[in-house]
């Protein structure tokens, strides 16, 4: 293979050196399987690192799925807006000790407390909690807190800006604690709301209490997670530790479905119509409504046939050679179909258990809809894995022989914007 030595290749040229056709490099952007950032005139660029990260991949059919782990540390770690545990599990992997999780959602915690019963788990709002009896004995607080809207207002400072938002309560309860470090998650369009105002907004609020911050946008499919799945991670530092901020970066292979659903355990999940699964039945491995013919593309998509935009997720299935989409709350919702990739039926409860790297003994209280709402809405386990190790490295804990080690790098802000 010819070896790349330009920074920025174009569609046709970066086609070019991987020997595949320029519409297959547009569909492996839109897929998130190649990154992409955008030129002067918005088109595509690839960067040369991304090509020969590409070139060097290995077929995703070779890496097998597991729940990763590592040595303990002496770390710890408090963590609000847990959810069904993804990521207190994943860090929990990591080594860390798990001092509290809190979270509104009574199936949530039921689901928590099921699997570690010996974590202090709460269920209840963040804005009744009152965290000052672990100021100075917390290495990390963590939380994906929900994001609302709130104002920008460019010359006020302090708490004023985010009043009334969960985030307020989030930076009310770190001034409490005072932790090593903070770990904020959330989705990537944090990254674009607002213009990018409300981000610099966050990120001025844990500066004004004592901590250096940084974010960036990981891929969780180039993470040992058979899912594209993008989530935007913030670490603050607080400013009296000498630790500069590191990311994981990506692997150069993926899991693939096959890989993930390899002797899953049977489960419920939700069923199709008739007259959705003769639909469905038309769809290939991988294809998409535009499969159909052109009759039933206009009757199954109604007004969304003549609206703008790719509508990628309708009557969708997956494909066995690659990473899962993102999973949703609702795996047969007409915008959003996850459909099996070779059986017609949307995936079951335990398919989306392991799509986000949960172990099979992990149990899920409530509703068949409240299991996929709990598993959909969680950060992947093996993320937060790698999130923990990026932790142990700042803090200078960093295992010895971790499983998977990820390569760690300092944050440029210009890595963070991904292709849409």
């Amino acid at each position: 293979m010819a070896k790349v030595t330009n920074e920025f290749f174009t569609v046709a040229e970066a086609a070019q050196h991987l020997k595949v056709s320029s519409d297959t490099i547009r569909r492996w952007s839109k897929k998130g399987l190649i990154q992409a950032s955008k030129g002067e005139h918005g088109e595509r660029l690839f960067q040369r690192k991304e090509l020969e990260r590409h070139l060097s991949k290995n077929s995703a059919h070779d890496r097998g799925w597991e729940v990763l782990k590592c040595s303990k540390s002496k770390l710890n770690v408090i963590e609000l807006f847990c959810g069904a545990g993804g990521l207190a599990l994943g860090l929990n992997n990591a080594g860390f000790k798990t001092e509290l999780v809190v979270d509104i959602d009574k199936n949530s915690i039921e689901t928590v407390k099921l699997n570690c019963p010996e974590w202090d788990a709460k269920c209840m709002s963040v804005t009744d909690l009152d965290l000052s009896a672990y100021r100075g004995k917390v290495d990390v607080l963590a939380g994906g807190f929900p994001c609302q809207a709130f104002s920008y207002a460019g010359n006020k400072l302090g708490f004023g800006d985010t009043r009334g938002t969960l985030f307020y309560e989030f930076a009310r309860l770190i001034k409490q604690v005072q932790p090593k470090m903070v770990l904020g998650e959330n989705v990537r369009g944090l990254v674009t709301h607002d213009a990018g105002r409300t981000l610099q907004v966050m990120k001025r609020e844990l500066e004004l209490l004592g901590y250096r911050v940084n974010y960036k946008v990981l891929r969780s499919q180039f993470l040992d997670v058979p899912q594209k799945r993008e989530r935007l991670i913030i670490f603050a530092v607080r400013n009296d530790l000498n630790s500069e901020i590191v990311f994981p970066t990506e692997k150069n292979y993926v899991v693939s479905i096959r890989a993930a659903l390899k002797k899953v355990p049977k489960s419920d999940g939700q069923t199709y119509s008739l007259v959705k699964k003769k639909i469905m039945e038309k769809i290939p491995e991988g294809g998409y409504w535009r499969d159909l013919p052109e009759k039933l593309q206009r009757s199954y998509m109604g007004a969304s046939y003549f609206m703008g935009g790719g509508k990628t997720g309708m009557a969708r299935r997956l494909s066995w050679d690659e990473p899962s989409l993102t999973l949703t709350c609702n795996p047969a919702q007409k915008q959003t179909e996850r459909c099996h990739p070779s059986e017609t039926r949307p995936l079951t409860t335990r398919e989306y258990a392991r799509i986000q790297c949960f172990p099979d003994h992990w149990k899920f209280a409530g509703s068949t809809s409240s299991v996929y709402k709990q598993i959909g809405n969680a950060v992947p386990v093996n993320l937060g894995y790698h999130i923990g190790l990026a932790i142990r490295k700042m803090l200078n804990d960093y295992p010895k022989n971790p499983k998977s080690p990820a390569l760690l790098a300092p944050i440029n802000e210009k890595q963070l914007f991904l292709f849409d």
